[in-house]
């Protein structure tokens, strides 16, 4: 490779939320990785810092061009200049975008497990997440249609939050589930709002289906949020960007993102996403290789030393959906079981993961595992995890 993946780098003593945790702690919980961005991405900012004057900042044409190429050519998606609107991130366009487009006590549809600050971006605004729980059987998702439409008929549903890719299961949604969704949200007039934050964290050899892209009724009836963010690790820039290609359906986001004075960026987050999407993709393409690598690591490890647990190995994404059912064999009188057992691995072994009821009740009896982090740091984490289950087993 030419890039490193495999330097431990310490994020201790940085302001970091994933590493603000106990001396022998060992989070992999928050989705933000424990690698550095590209070298190209540091260049860049370096050379504006020493510049040595950050006021304030406005979206050039660089900015433009870098989304429509990087989208065009990397992910097969047209998109027009007038379509962009600049944000701060993908969750306040989404918290912006429900505020403006329903109205106090209607439903919002989310696909569970989801991620769960959709949740927050929901209530927060004084609506009811209604929740769509995707279909499990197999080891493998999908979308329960028949429950979808009854829930996108409801007089109070107005708007749905699709994610896609999706968090925390790893799955790739395939045109025909895409369309359908498009086709039914148009039938009952529900606008869609399409997190696609994930979409550059893929295995090698598989491509996402951005929602717009599907067919008019995807396209004329959506708010697509996108963003670097995820895919280089440089989350703290707060740099993103929606895509409408509705003209009125884009000035209500506009005008939302401006009232919440969300739509400004901060001195470095022009240069940051301009740099990822013109001169980042060969360090991208390596790091999809090699968190590959890791999550197929992850699945023999458990497979051969922990077989209570099942490993849903989705396409997208560098997290880990890990099915632990089983564990209930030995945990016969808990009722929270994704909760108790995240609490007694932390406490037993100090690593830190997230309980599948987080992501609403479809997660409950899952957890969820970030595995974007050199493998020495995988390696102390999937040990601690077998630690922790022979303890359970022990019970």
């Amino acid at each position: 490779m030419t890039y490193d993946f495999d330097t431990v780098i310490s994020r201790k003593n940085t302001s970091s939320l994933k590493w603000n945790v106990k001396e022998q702690e060992l989070p992999m919980w928050v989705a933000d990785m424990d690698f550095q961005t590209a070298p190209e991405i540091i260049r860049a900012l370096k050379a504006r810092t020493e510049h040595g004057i950050f006021g304030y900042s406005e979206v050039e044409d660089d900015w433009y061009k870098a989304y429509i190429s990087w989208w065009t050519r990397r992910h097969g998606l047209k998109i027009e200049k007038d379509w962009l609107v600049f944000c701060t991130g993908v969750i306040p366009a989404i918290s912006s975008s429900v505020r403006k487009l329903t109205t106090p006590n209607e439903n919002v549809v989310i696909q569970t497990p989801v991620y769960n600050i959709f949740f927050n971006s929901i209530i927060n605004n004084g609506c009811r997440p209604l929740e769509n729980a995707l279909i499990y059987e197999n080891g493998e998702y999908k979308m329960d249609f028949e429950d979808l439409e009854r829930k996108l008929s409801d007089s109070q549903t107005t708007l749905m939050i699709l994610c896609n890719p999706q968090n925390p299961t790893g799955k790739i949604w395939d045109h025909k589930s895409l369309k359908t969704v498009g086709d039914l949200c148009a039938r009952y007039n529900v606008t869609v709002i399409s997190d696609e934050i994930h979409c550059d964290l893929v295995a090698p050899g598989k491509e996402y289906i951005p929602f717009a892209s599907v067919s008019e009724n995807c396209k004329n009836n959506s708010i697509t949020c996108i963003a670097p963010t995820k895919a280089f690790n440089i989350a703290g820039l707060n740099t993103a960007a929606v895509c409408i290609p509705n003209k009125e359906l884009r000035y209500k986001i506009w005008r939302a993102l401006n009232t919440d004075e969300v739509a400004e960026p901060n001195a470095f987050a022009v240069t940051a996403a301009v740099t990822a999407f013109t001169k980042g993709e060969p360090w991208l393409n390596e790091l999809n290789s090699y968190i590959e690598a890791n999550k197929n690591h992850v699945e023999s490890f458990i497979s051969e030393n922990i077989p209570e647990i099942g490993v849903i190995k989705g396409d997208a994404t560098y997290l880990v959906w890990l099915d632990i059912h089983k564990l209930s064999n030995y945990l016969p009188n808990v009722s929270n079981l994704s909760g108790y057992v995240v609490s007694f691995i932390r406490k037993e072994t100090g690593l830190w993961l997230c309980p599948g009821i987080e992501y609403g009740l479809a997660g409950e009896g899952f957890l969820r595992l970030n595995a974007a982090c050199p493998r020495r740091v995988l390696n102390d984490g999937l040990n601690r995890l077998m630690t922790a289950v022979a303890k359970i087993k022990e019970k």
